[in-house]
This record gives C-alpha cells, sequence and structure tokens, in this order.
C-alpha cells in the first residue's frame, strides 16, 4: 500500500499565516467514530485537545451497557497558535479533515462557549440536543451550579431552557434552568 502524502494550501487571507502566538479554540471535523484516537494522537503531538464526551446506555437483547461517547460526532477541538507550524501539526494527523470555519480556514471559539460545555458536562444536569440557534436574547446565569454560563433563553414545555450553542459547529445543547436567576448580557 502506498503511503499517502497532505499537502496543506494556504489562502492569501487565511488566519493562519500571520504570527499570532496566542493560543486560541477551534473545531475540528474529524472522521466519524474516530475522535478518540484522532485526539489521542494529537496529545501525543502537543497539542492542547478537548472531546466532551457523554456516557449512554445501549441495550441489546441479553444485556445492557453504559458507553462512552462524543457529545458532537465527526467533531474535536484544539487549542493552537495561528502559526503553519501548528496547523500543520493537527492537519498531519490521519482523521482530521479540516479545521471548521470559512474555507476551512478555522473560526476561533470563545473560550467561554468551552467552559460552557465543560460546566454543562461537569454539573450532570438533564440536557438535551437542540438545533442550532443564531437568533434570541442571550443571557448568563447569576448563581448556581451554572454560574456565569452564557446562551440564549427560550421557553420550551412552559419552562425555561437555557441553550449553549458552539458557533463554529453549529451544534448546541439545551438545559433547563428553572430555578435559576439569569441577567441579560
Amino acid at each position: 500500500m502506498a503511503a499517502s502524502s497532505q499537502t496543506v494550501q494556504f489562502p492569501a487571507a487565511s488566519p493562519f499565516t500571520g504570527a499570532d502566538q496566542m493560543e486560541h479554540w477551534y473545531a475540528l471535523h474529524t472522521r466519524g467514530r474516530h475522535e478518540r484516537t484522532i485526539e489521542q494522537r494529537l496529545q501525543e503531538r502537543g497539542v492542547s485537545t478537548f472531546l466532551p464526551m457523554v456516557t449512554e446506555i445501549h441495550r441489546w437483547s441479553d444485556r445492557r451497557k453504559k458507553i462512552q461517547l462524543p457529545l458532537f460526532r465527526g467533531y474535536l477541538f484544539v487549542r493552537v497558535a495561528r502559526s503553519k507550524a501548528s496547523v500543520l501539526r493537527v492537519l498531519g494527523v490521519d482523521g482530521v479533515f479540516r479545521f471548521v470555519g470559512s474555507g476551512g480556514e478555522g473560526t476561533p471559539i470563545p473560550e467561554t462557549q468551552i467552559d460552557a460545555i465543560r460546566a454543562l458536562l461537569a454539573g450532570e444536569l438533564s440536557w438535551s440536543h437542540h438545533p442550532f440557534l443564531k437568533i434570541g436574547q442571550r443571557v448568563r446565569i447569576k448563581s448556581g451550579a451554572l454560574e456565569g454560563v452564557e446562551g440564549i433563553l427560550m421557553s420550551r414545555s412552559g419552562s425555561a431552557t437555557l441553550v449553549i450553542s458552539v458557533d463554529a459547529i453549529q451544534r448546541s445543547l439545551a438545559v433547563r434552568v428553572e430555578g435559576y436567576d439569569v441577567e441579560a448580557v
């Protein structure tokens, strides 16, 4: 089997051509069902990663089993600086298709969105996937387990729901916020 080589072209307006050494979070579009392997390979290359995982119970005719699955299948988050070396280190991993963003160049993800996902998963609260929303009132939770988490406040089945969105991958999560004190951002 012949080895394949991967050449990465940088458009003239690419954000990765600059010398910005500050690290930002980016989403990667990855090969499905390979997120954990890709995460491990990236970590071996010294890349900071975040792969949010959830536990699901799968049932077969003879047994049940708890399985850890990626929250956003086909996506993985990396924290890298905007440099050609960083991009090549990431895109050189088998199974990484592209940085998520306009033209595959990568759109930085605000730290607050990554922190919101971490807080939601750490809080072990009841949540559900939610269609991605771009419009609506942005709010911040003022107290409680989700203090500081920002999202879009909605009404769902007569109860208050906070939608936490990751703009770059157009995915959202919804969590009930009845009883939380929220403020407009």
